[in-house]
């Protein structure tokens, strides 16, 4: 609907070239005006209102609203400040250094207020080889056979890329690499338009993958892709690394739940103890899932050796290793991947969600 779209009004081609670009880099179509005359029928209605120095010197009487933008090109000198006070805007927004406030303003109308429901979950491996990309898979692919839409974060750039779990390594979209999130501020519209996914039904499973090469993603790109997920009301699953830098710490300081993977073997509860050090001062929530038979132990002898609650125990599901091998990933709907998912699953949306940033 037109009320629903900002309102552009701007003289300058450069900087309207630049809020039309911004704009369309997080999904919102905003409705060009050629004058403040023209904008008045929308004036008071449109849910945000960018303007340029020359159009604001126009001095045309408007009403007073709040949502009004200023934008110039490079740092505001004083006749700019004492324009914006005179006519009343928000705020002044500089281009390019505040390039990333705009987007955030145009994210805020073009996905309107955050959707309920979204939950981020991160999953991290005691050890080596715990499991831990299989469950987070699994946790994603569980979501989307439910009829939901769930989000997979790869925050492993040695791992070799989660998309290959699903055999999706060519499948057309964007990797890590090539994903380019610089503001602070993605929406979810975009995201779905770059990155490759899997449907089932009427859900479907977006990937954030690493790639073979190049580098892993910044704990800023982390942070908007989750966002993103979150506002949207998705189920953001994050693939961890035992090893907490860059987008992995990120990854665990924005979660509602970390579940941490543990065979049910002595050494690997001596591990998982040592990674638990560096996950507890940034997790607020923390459990521990057991995959046994493996050693001699039981999955509550694992959460005592760990110091964890013990939130499920999954055994092996037969045949799952042999269809990864042939990038093959249908775990059977009912078997244990599937359970122990939608235990993680039911834990994440039992604890209170933390709050869109």
């Amino acid at each position: 609907m037109a009320e629903d779209r900002p309102l552009i009004v701007a003289h300058d081609e450069v900087v309207l070239d630049e809020v039309l670009r911004l704009a369309a880099a997080v999904g919102c179509v905003p409705e060009r005006l050629p004058d403040l005359s023209a904008a008045r029928a929308r004036w008071m209605h449109a849910p945000l209102v960018i303007l340029d120095e020359e159009v604001a010197r126009a001095g045309i009487p408007l009403p007073r609203r709040r949502g009004v933008l200023l934008v110039c090109k490079g740092s505001p000198s004083p006749p700019t400040w004492e324009l914006a006070f005179s006519t009343g805007v928000d705020r002044v927004v500089s281009l390019p250094d505040e390039e990333s406030e705009l987007i955030a303003a145009l994210a805020d109308v073009a996905e309107g207020p955050g959707a309920p429901g979204g939950r981020v979950v991160a999953v991290v491996g005691g050890c080596g080889g715990a499991g831990a990309s299989v469950l987070a898979a699994g946790i994603g692919l569980t979501v989307s056979r439910e009829g939901g839409s769930a989000l997979l974060v790869d925050c492993d750039p040695l791992g070799g890329g989660i998309d290959l779990l699903f055999g999706a390594e060519l499948d057309a979209g964007l990797r890590w690499p090539e994903l380019k999130v610089n503001s602070g501020r993605v929406s979810m519209a975009a995201l779905h338009e770059a990155l490759p996914e899997r449907r089932h039904g009427d859900g479907r499973l977006s990937l954030v993958s690493c790639d073979r090469d190049g580098p892993g993603p910044s704990g800023d790109a982390v942070a908007a892709v989750i966002e993103a997920g979150r506002r949207a009301g998705r189920t953001v699953v994050c693939d961890v690394p035992r090893y907490l830098a860059g987008g992995a710490a990120v990854a665990v300081d924005r979660a509602d739940l970390v579940v941490l993977v543990v065979p049910a073997e002595l050494r690997a509860c001596v591990a998982a103890k040592r990674v638990l050090q560096r996950i507890d001062a940034r997790s607020r929530r923390t459990l521990v899932l057991a995959r046994w038979p493996v050693g001699g132990l039981t999955p509550n002898d694992v959460a005592g050796h760990v110091g964890l609650p013990l939130l499920a125990s999954m055994p092996p599901e037969r045949g799952l290793q042999r269809d990864l091998e042939r990038g093959v990933f249908l775990p059977r709907p009912k078997g244990p991947l599937a359970t122990a998912a939608g235990a993680v699953l039911a834990a994440a949306h039992a604890g209170p969600a933390r709050e869109p940033a």
